[in-house]
């Protein structure tokens, strides 16, 4: 695996491998891999020749007061993993390389980023369809893994990469879960050990809803009320449950076949997301 740190180290590399003809997948991280990273990594090496992986906290997507000082860094043993998974070049840039002085512009989808998680995270969407949209200029990639666990943010990526007309796929892989339900996250390292225990509560939550908007239920405001109830009582301050259109994020009509439930809630200083899809 090579590592590289700059642009001018980068490009020439995958300029290399795409004059031989071939093909070039991207999976972007944040760092502080765990077997949902692995996961994407497996599939980026069936859809593609070469793979790059990349490692950089993104500051543009971290609102005030969140947790960008502290996110894990682990990028000793995150190199390791990616190694061992034999990812071809990892590109690990500094926010000078990535942004440089005084930055103008921004990458928005308006509609899709004011929703669900862009409702207390104002200004989170915007960064990651920046970050997303620098790396695919950067790379040039012929396709990219992300995982489906943050819904929104895989939506997010397929509408700007269509709308801009980015020659590029964008392939979801599903959640990757211990025993208990609960999604594999870098920020599940903030919970305690009971903690955890009370967190695969959420996919739970999803699940039983899930269940009975398949069983008939179509009172889709009444079960998001009591998925809110039963998260509450259990420990959690919730942020939101919405039962969605899959596609368009909006609330699900009775009529919709296609649907997500998508929720985010806080356990101790763990902000936790989960979703499930689903057609009736």
């Amino acid at each position: 695996m090579q590592t590289v740190n700059t642009l001018a180290q980068l490009q020439p590399l995958v300029n290399s491998w795409r004059l031989a003809g071939k093909r070039v997948a991207l999976v972007p991280t944040m760092g502080n891999l765990h077997e949902g990273h692995l996961r994407l990594m497996e599939v980026a090496l069936q859809q593609a020749d070469v793979v790059v992986a990349t490692i950089f906290v993104n500051p543009s997507q971290f609102g005030p007061g969140e947790d960008f000082d502290g996110y894990p860094r682990t990028e000793q043993q995150d190199q390791q993993q990616l190694a061992a998974a034999n990812t071809d070049c990892l590109f690990m840039p500094s926010v000078q390389e990535v942004y440089g002085d005084r930055p103008q512009t921004i990458v928005s989808v308006p509609r899709l980023a004011s929703l669900h998680c862009g409702q207390t995270r104002p200004g989170h969407f915007d960064g990651v369809a920046t970050i997303v949209c620098k790396l695919f200029n950067m790379v040039q990639p012929h396709c990219a893994v992300f995982g489906l666990k943050d819904f929104q943010q895989f939506t997010v990526i397929k509408t700007m990469v269509h709308d801009l007309n980015m020659p590029i796929d964008i392939i979801g892989v599903e959640t990757v879960r211990d025993a208990s339900g609960l999604a594999k996250s870098s920020r599940n390292s903030y919970l305690s050990d009971s903690e955890k225990s009370t967190a695969a509560l959420l996919h739970q939550t999803l699940c039983q809803t899930r269940d009975a908007i398949t069983n008939g239920n179509r009172n889709y405001s009444e079960l998001a009320q009591q998925a809110l109830l039963a998260l509450q009582n259990a420990g959690f301050r919730p942020d939101y449950f919405n039962i969605c259109q899959r596609d368009t994020l909006l609330p699900a009509q009775t009529s919709d076949q296609a649907l997500v439930i998508l929720a985010a809630a806080w356990l101790g200083k763990a902000r936790l997301i989960d979703n499930l899809s689903f057609c009736l």
